[in-house]
């Protein structure tokens, strides 16, 4: 493997044989050689110097006009140089800080890839989706002593590293709550005093956590400012918001939420999401909830992790395969 020296002297050697003997395939050799000084850091003017060297050492009596062409190529190669320097030197370190990126972007996912759980009485289906390296959208699923089982998703109103990393307290904050897992009310507001005293005040975090009790057939919920979802009433063929209102987290320590409840009959289907489901851009505008709610209709027959997977695919065409917020689609058909 050649190093930064010896790159420079095959350039010198390569550019002798080229003035004497003017071959097709010594230009063509020069061409691979110029990627190759790329690679070892060899700099413009390091280059110019060498070529300036070949032409001094090969004719004697060279015009005095080429020889201050090159000298003054020379100086501005320089300047140019030492740029180049600087910008190889940056092009290193993010090259390190995208291996450093990557290396948090898969502890993120270990952290907090939810499981979906298998109960007998709900199909379930999942589709999380980061639109960069990591997400700023969360979903865990928790099941209770009495055979209950909850659902949280939630999404942080900030960007970058420090967002996304946000969603790792949230993760075990919800599980250092107590086993027996109060309502909704309870948790949301628990979950808002960390939030308030650990975030940083230029971000917050949206909400919702629900929990399905199948002794009584009920859905119980509440939300912190979070993109309302849909419920599916099967008798009625009709879809409704998932309406609840609440303070996001970290807004204000003393929040208090509000509980909503809803009965569940058989064949109904309640849908949770992110707002980077909604907010799907087709034609620059969003896809919105009606268009949502329409190509949930197209393949609500399936199992709902083919439908979560469809509606995906469909959401992700529409944007040329591009998505430009976190994605999280949850569907619990019962």
């Amino acid at each position: 493997m050649m190093d930064y020296n010896e790159r420079l002297i095959m350039y010198k050697i390569m550019l002798t044989h080229y003035i004497t003997q003017r071959k097709e395939t010594i230009l063509q050799r020069g061409q691979k050689l110029s990627r190759k000084m790329i690679e070892n850091g060899v700099t413009p003017d390091d280059v110019v110097g060498a070529h300036i060297d070949v032409v001094s050492r090969m004719f004697v009596n060279v015009d005095e006009r080429i020889t201050a062409s090159l000298e003054f190529l020379m100086e501005v190669m320089a300047g140019f140089g030492a740029d180049y320097r600087e910008y190889q030197s940056l092009k290193n370190r993010q090259k390190q800080l995208d291996t450093e990126i990557d290396i948090a972007a898969d502890v993120q996912k270990a952290l907090l890839e939810g499981t979906v759980p298998e109960c007998h009485f709900a199909d379930i289906g999942v589709v999380s989706e980061p639109a960069k390296k990591m997400s700023g959208d969360y979903y865990q699923f928790v099941k209770g002593e009495s055979g209950s089982l909850g659902v949280a998703v939630a999404d942080i109103v900030g960007k970058g590293i420090p967002a996304a990393m946000c969603m790792s307290m949230i993760k075990y904050a919800m599980d250092s709550l107590s086993e027996n897992r109060q309502g909704p009310p309870v948790v949301l507001a628990s979950l808002n005093r960390v939030v308030e005293r650990n975030v940083d005040p230029s971000m917050f975090i949206t909400m919702f956590y629900g929990v399905y009790n199948p002794t009584g057939r009920t859905f119980s919920f509440s939300s912190a400012g979070h993109e309302p979802g849909f419920y599916y009433t099967a008798a009625c063929d009709q879809f409704d918001d998932l309406e609840a209102r609440g303070l996001a987290l970290g807004l204000s320590p003393k929040t208090r939420y509000r509980e909503y409840s809803r009965h569940v009959s058989p064949g109904d289907m309640i849908i949770l999401l992110t707002d980077g489901v909604t907010e799907s851009r087709i034609d620059r505008e969003f896809v919105g909830r009606e268009r949502l709610i329409g190509l949930i209709r197209k393949y609500m027959s399936l199992p709902a992790r083919e439908l979560v997977e469809k509606v995906f695919y469909e959401l992700e065409k529409m944007q040329d395969f591009e998505l430009h917020d976190d994605f999280t689609f949850i569907a619990m058909k019962f």
